[in-house]
């Protein structure tokens, strides 16, 4: 674990609000040379804090206007080869996060469509075709809050 004095924390709180900010403009915001606001930035992506900067899409304007958090267990625990399952279902466009879960399922998917009409064609006839698919349950998104993160 890194040490982080509260310029590091401005810094990652800025970023998380705005990634796409220059080290002089964060700087200028924080009272930092660019050079020095840099140097931080470097050395937080070095320590593994800071993973790259990521555009976040607005599905709903690109026509994806439902979004579906699903469980999934798998069919046959120990039968079940979980690299293959994890494979077949990252390669469905659709599916946006893939994650290997602890609890009454095996898996939980983000999974965006169109509607509820094209969410239904791919769960019948991608999700629910996957290798080992079994139990699914559903939860339709009605709204969403963004979080920062654990420094917020």
């Amino acid at each position: 674990m890194i040490e982080l004095d509260d310029i590091d924390r401005q810094i990652l709180r800025s970023l998380a609000r705005d990634a796409s900010q220059s080290a002089g403009a964060l700087g200028r915001t924080l009272g930092l040379s660019q050079p020095a606001t840099w140097r931080r930035i470097k050395r937080l992506t070095e320590a593994g804090v800071l993973r790259g900067r990521r555009v976040r899409l607005d599905a709903a304007r690109l026509g994806f206007g439902v979004t579906v958090f699903l469980g999934i267990k798998l069919a046959r625990k120990g039968h079940v080869n979980l690299e293959d399952f994890e494979r077949a279902v990252s390669a469905i466009p659709e599916v946006q996060t893939v994650e290997h879960v602890l609890g009454v399922y095996d898996y939980r998917l983000r999974v965006v469509a169109r509607d509820l009409s094209d969410f239904e064609r791919v769960l019948r006839r991608r999700i629910m075709a996957l290798p080992g698919a079994g139990e699914v349950d559903a939860n339709v998104v009605l709204s969403e809050e963004r979080r920062l993160g654990p420094l917020g």
